[in-house]
């Protein structure tokens, strides 16, 4: 991968985030991240933050904590709305909140946004608690910041 990434960027990858400490990081506006989805989904059987991929949520609220960028988002499988009966999901939403973040989640279907298939992810984003933006989620607009 990093002969590929390197013809793509120009730059190479630092290595495992976990492994980053978050102070060496450059500041930055957007957190933008996907965290492993096999611990939430179906075919990943579901063990959530019992399964090391699970965790990698815990190392971007490290980086959020320390960076504290204004805005990020973050996406994954759709069934983490619903995994460990909503409660994964609610930990999540409470460690952002903790954070200072307001944040709000969304499912959202790639086949609505124009890409030729269904894919329903879903989408948080957040930003710094005294940040006054609002966000919606339309189909005919599919969002709309203001």
């Amino acid at each position: 991968m990093p002969k590929s990434y390197y013809g793509n960027f120009a730059e190479n990858p630092v290595g495992d985030i976990t492994q980053v400490a978050a102070e060496s990081i450059p500041d930055f506006d957007l957190l933008l991240a996907g965290f492993p989805c096999q611990a939430f989904s179906i075919i990943g059987n579901m063990h959530g933050f019992d399964d090391t991929r699970g965790t990698l949520f815990f190392d971007l609220a490290r980086i959020l904590a320390e960076k504290k960028p204004r805005f990020f988002v973050l996406e994954n499988v759709k069934q983490l709305v619903g995994h460990n009966q909503g409660r994964t999901l609610k930990v999540i939403m409470q460690v952002l909140q903790e954070l200072g973040y307001d944040a709000q989640y969304k499912v959202l279907n790639a086949l609505d946004f124009g890409l030729p298939q269904k894919r329903e992810r879903v989408w948080i984003v957040g930003m710094l608690a005294h940040i006054r933006i609002h966000v919606h989620y339309e189909r005919e607009h599919p969002i709309i910041i203001y």
